[in-house]
């Protein structure tokens, strides 16, 4: 089914309809900016329902509750979740702006840590679980944005397990530098992980993000996709976008035409330059500010020709932090003021308020430059509105690249926006640029946006939401299920001769930290011995271990061993290691010193050596160091590997080098070449597993430990399942060869 024809529940920590209770009464107004403006067009067209808080911070009666309930879901299909007062100081002015906003952008000084916070944000995701479990359906799409709600993913996944689930990050995700400062980062991580898929601005961002989940999870991921619990979760880039057309056909509306000319009558021809953001520190205003004072310092002959239009938004008004800002803002404004501006001109034309849609329109399509100087920020979006309201092509727009933006509008004039002589510069070349290189650049990114809007911006999301979806369907179809599970056992009781091959380390035992403690229990030994005693079963244990280890753990036992991935073959009952073709070692004196650097650099890591491979174990690591290190390793040994003739396989925390086409596939052939096998069934939990199994026959049984994508046909979750499905075969053996005694 088509994400269109389907209940989008979207929830986000406002709604679109703000309340407001003056002497009694509730008054109800649409908000103003943010999401619900972004997403305006496409609301219209899909059935959309919206959850979220109504702004109220009062304590209502139950039957104010329910009536204020009853009229946003009748009237704008909306469900409020209603928030206690002292739940809102806690989880949106505390958590969310005092931790979460300064760490994410950039500002960790900034960030205060406070754990009867951090519960209260807990506790606020935890109501609206409730109320999206209360209205959710089994068919509906419940589409989490932003910040302030990170926890709700992994929450509803515990009480709508085969829910749908996306989520959108709107503000940067840090690096991980500044993301192990906050203490409870791999809750959060947990958190998002609850989705199906987790979207955001720039690949920057995501690369942030996946790094963070590696380095505090433990958990790498493959293009994008993580395996968390057993279930793939996809990670990508939706840049959000902008109703294109709305912004671009502003032009000719008469309203705004009449707004244009009330801004004309007091700037007169002046050249305009204008900003508009809310009152934050992340946007960088007074380093904005002082950059234009040095453009006027250095360039007077703009002196009464050029007014700057700055608009601030009034924001988070009772944070002593921002009422700082305010007054330094103000101070500011008011000394370039007094320092530049005369009888008839004033330097900076500053508001402080929030600006009708009309009112933004008319001053995107009256300046000449857009300033946009924000010191980080997810995307902004009045980069992107701008740009696509000059349908005349003639405004020029000024970018940070620290905003997400910068990303996508390249032609922009892009600058560091902590370098004011750079800003200042910036500037006066804006203001001078031919209108034809200014109508060229516009062009470009205009196609870009128009291409891309936030119609395109939402379809790909969901699209790639039930991509995601579909994926875990396929997965969870390849699972060993009791139906799968009948057939294996049906095939392998009827066959007369059968292949069985083993990976060790990961599907047989668990992982150690010294691989010599990994030594095969009394329970994995008698299933072996079972196996191995009927004489209709070939058994094989195909290991990357070397041949000693294995034949002084398992020469008492009638089985076939393989050894370093395939490069040893020992045939059940032989006495003597084969080589399947001739190999080298002298690869080994170039690549041991590397190893060694490594271990040196990398404490815990260590080598192990084989006959005709060597592996660097990292298991003992620290998580990210190792991992950061392994890539470092396995780009420098990749590069080598050409002009020495070798290998480089990444297991589990493990890089090992060998003699190249040494594998498991060609161990596996090598014993589907003696014999015609009627049942074959092979199992592994790794990389160096995959040539096994794509060596193997369409009939075979081929079962990758873990939920992870695979040549294998099947999947077993854990190792555990291994151990009880060998017991299972190993008991029909059993049973068969009393029964044929008998007989």
């Amino acid at each position: 089914m088509s994400w269109k024809n389907r209940r989008i529940l979207l929830v986000s920590n406002r709604l679109p309809i703000t309340i407001e209770k003056r002497k009694g009464r509730f008054y109800y107004r649409p908000s103003v900016g943010g999401l619900a403006t972004a997403l305006s067009s496409i609301l219209r067209k899909y059935n959309f329902l919206w959850i979220g808080w109504p702004g109220l911070e009062s304590r209502l009666k139950a039957q104010s509750k329910e009536r204020i309930a009853l009229k946003l879901s009748t009237e704008y299909n909306c469900y409020p979740v209603f928030i206690e007062k002292k739940d809102v100081e806690k989880f949106y002015y505390g958590f969310c702006n005092e931790t979460l906003w300064p760490l994410f952008h950039y500002f960790p000084r900034t960030a205060r840590y406070d754990s009867a916070q951090w519960e209260c944000y807990k506790k606020v995701n935890e109501l609206f679980c409730d109320k999206v479990v209360e209205i959710a359906k089994p068919d509906d799409i419940i589409w989490v944005h932003d910040y302030h709600l990170m926890h709700l993913p992994s929450l509803l996944r515990k009480k709508l397990p085969d829910a749908t689930i996306g989520f959108f990050l709107h503000i940067p995700f840090p690096p991980v530098e500044i993301y192990r400062l906050l203490p409870w980062r791999t809750e959060i991580l947990k958190g998002l992980l609850g989705a199906d898929l987790i979207g955001f601005q720039t690949y920057e961002y995501l690369n942030n993000f996946l790094s963070a989940v590696l380095c505090f999870l433990g958990i790498d991921h493959e293009l994008g996709t993580v395996i968390f619990e057993e279930r793939p979760v996809k990670c990508d880039v939706f840049p959000i976008s902008t109703d294109f057309e709305t912004y671009f056909n502003a032009s000719n509306d008469e309203t705004v035409k009449k707004e244009i000319q009330k801004l004309r009558n007091i700037v007169g021809k002046r050249r305009i330059i204008f900003s508009i953001d809310r009152l934050d520190y992340i946007k960088g205003i007074p380093e904005r500010i002082e950059a234009y004072e040095t453009f006027l310092m250095k360039n007077p002959s703009w002196h009464g020709k050029v007014t700057f239009i700055l608009v601030v938004s009034p924001s988070r008004v009772h944070t002593r932090e921002y009422q700082l800002l305010h007054t330094q803002i103000n101070e500011l404004v008011g000394r370039i003021n007094g320092k530049y501006g005369t009888v008839d001109w004033t330097p900076i034309l500053y508001l402080y308020r929030t600006l009708t849609s009309t009112s933004l329109i008319a001053l995107y399509l009256i300046a000449d430059v857009a300033l946009i100087t924000p010191l980080r920020d997810g995307m902004n979006l009045v980069a992107k509105e701008y740009v696509a309201a000059r349908s005349d092509g003639k405004g020029v727009l000024i970018l940070s690249e620290m905003a997400g933006a910068a990303k996508e509008l390249r032609e922009a004039i892009i600058i560091n926006p902590s370098n004011k002589e750079e800003v200042a510069e910036a500037i006066k070349r804006a203001l001078e640029i031919p209108e034809e290189e200014r109508i060229a650049r516009n062009r470009v990114m205009q196609e870009r946006l128009r291409s891309y809007d936030i119609n395109r911006w939402a379809n790909q999301f969901f699209e790639r939401l039930l991509e995601i979806k579909g994926f875990q369907e396929f997965m969870r179809a390849r699972i060993v299920d009791n139906e799968i599970r009948s057939r294996l056992f049906t095939d392998y009781c009827k066959s007369s001769s059968r292949l069985i091959l083993l990976d060790y380390d990961g599907t047989l035992v668990p992982f150690q930290s010294k691989p010599e403690d990994a030594k095969p229990d009394n329970t994995l030994m008698r299933i072996l011995k079972k196996l191995s005693e009927d004489p209709k079963n070939e058994v094989v244990l195909i290991s990357g271990r070397d041949r000693r280890t294995l034949d002084k753990w398992f020469s008492g036992l009638n089985i076939s061993l393989v050894a370093e991935h395939g490069a040893w073959i020992m045939r059940k009952g032989g006495k003597e290691w084969e080589v399947i073709e001739p190999l080298t070692s002298g690869w080994k004196k170039e690549i041991l010193p590397i190893l060694r650097r490594f271990v040196d650099m990398v404490p815990g890591s260590f080598i192990e050596e084989k006959d005709f491979s060597l592996a660097w174990h990292y298991r003992n690591v620290d998580t990210e160091s190792g991992i950061l290190l392994s890539q470092e390793l396995s780009n420098i040994l990749t590069h080598l590997s050409a002009n020495l003739e070798i290998g480089v396989l990444q297991g589990s925390k493990v890089i090992e080098v060998k003699n190249v086409g040494i594998n498991k596939g060609r161990a596996a052939l090598h014993f589907l070449s003696k014999k015609k096998f009627q049942f074959i069934m092979a199992i592994g939990d790794d990389f160096t597993d995959e040539a096994l199994f794509r060596a193997l026959p369409s009939n075979a049984y081929s079962i990758r430990v873990g939920m992870t994508p695979s040549y294998a046909k099947f999947n077993l979750e854990s190792r555990d399942e291994v151990i009880q499905l060998l017991r299972g075969l190993a008991e029909v053996s059993r049973t068969a060869a009393s029964a044929e005694r008998e007989i």
